[in-house]
Formats: structure tokens, sequence, C-alpha cells
């Protein structure tokens, strides 16, 4: 994928999207990068080996019966955790209760610990969601940002992951949300795949990352309730 961005003299910001591959070099010279132009590339297995500090990190092989995880051709797949906050409308004082970002309570969600209860998977309530942990901690470069994509094996049962983009030097365990839009309750398995991570590698430093300006979730440890600094 080639992303070109040309700058305005007003500092806006006129965007166009290529994605191709790379033996579709037409598709690049339609729009040939020149001066006052940059590119932002996606990161190659080879290169997030290098350049992307991932523990543990995993070879994309076959496992059998296991949903994938590991490198890939242009990303990462990465394994949720055994540790999960499951959402549930009643509170533990019984009363009714509304979802506010700027004041979210552990009173919502139902934790579990499949490691501890020795089972393999979770039980999604129909048209609710869990809060829930990636296996493998991540650092982030200061040129790269990361966007996060549901593993189809999940997308094709109506299981939706969503993340927010890992901002240049983002370190940390990533907390992921996994919504189950069925009308039906839905597995989710611990310790096996549940998402990609695409590596976009900017040509340009940014000027602030998140480290310099102190992000709240940098260095959390694992699954973390949203907060309002």
């Amino acid at each position: 994928m080639l992303c070109a961005v040309r700058g305005s003299e007003s500092g806006g910001f006129t965007r166009w999207l290529y994605i191709a591959k790379v033996q579709l070099s037409h598709a690049c010279h339609a729009r040939p990068v020149v001066e006052g132009w940059f590119t932002v590339g996606v990161l190659s297995d080879g290169q997030i080996r290098r350049l992307v500090k991932i523990q543990p990190f995993e070879e994309a092989v076959k496992r059998a019966g296991k949903i994938s995880y590991g490198v890939s051709s242009y990303g990462y797949d990465v394994r949720v955790g055994s540790r999960f906050k499951i959402f549930t409308p009643t509170p533990r004082t019984g009363q009714i209760t509304i979802v506010d970002p700027k004041s979210f309570t552990d009173d919502l969600m139902v934790e579990i610990d499949t490691t501890a209860l020795g089972i393999d998977h979770v039980i999604i309530p129909p048209n609710s969601f869990a809060l829930c942990e990636t296996v493998e901690y991540i650092e982030i470069p200061r040129n790269v940002l990361v966007i996060c994509v549901g593993k189809s094996t999940y997308a094709r049962c109506g299981l939706i992951v969503n993340v927010t983009p890992l901002e240049p030097e983002w370190r940390g365990k990533v907390t992921l949300e996994i919504s189950n839009t069925t009308p039906l309750p839905a597995k989710v398995y611990a310790n096996e795949g549940i998402a990609q991570f695409i590596f976009l590698k900017a040509d340009e430093i940014c000027e602030k990352s998140y480290a310099d300006k102190g992000g709240k979730y940098q260095d959390q440890d694992g699954l973390t309730l949203p907060k309002v600094d």
C-alpha cells in the first residue's frame, strides 16, 4: 500500500491513497511522487522483525485447531490473552446505570481469567462486548503508526475487534474491545489469534510522539479501562 500526501500552503492536506501490490507499478506512475510529496509505506515481515519490538514474537506457522497468529507478509497477528472484562448492563449495585466514557466503572464488568479457571474461552453475551488484552508487549518506533483490523475468522461470525491507532513511541500491552453484534452468545478463544496490526512507516519523523506528550495509556501492562486526563 502506498499513500502519497501533498501539503498546501494553507496547511491543509490533499490525500491520495493507493492500494496495490508492488507489481502493479503503473498504479504508482499514475501520480508520481515529486517534490512537495512524501510517501507512507507498509512494513514487510522482515522490517517488522528488525524495527518493531514485539514480545513474544511468533512466526506464522500452521497450528492445528488454533486461530492463526504471528508475523505475516505485511503485518502481525496478535493473540488475545487470558484476562477479560465482559460488559453487563446490570451493575453490582443492582441499580440502573448508563455508560459514561468519563466515568467508566468496574461495576459494569464481570472479570474472567481463563488460566485461573482452567478454560480456553469466554462467552460474550448477545449484543454485548468484552475488554481484553494482547499476549504481546509492543513498542512502536517514532516514525511508525499502527492500525488494527479484526481477523476474518471472527468477523465472519459477527464479532468485531476495535482498537484505536497505536501512536508513535507508544509501548505496552494493547487493550482490545471485542463486540458481539449477533443475537446469540459467542465464544472467544484465549491465547489465540484475534486481530492483525498493520505498521505504517512515514518518511518524516513526527514532531511530537505519544511518549513526548505523556499519553495516559503509556506503559500499560494489560487490560485498562477508559481514562480521562
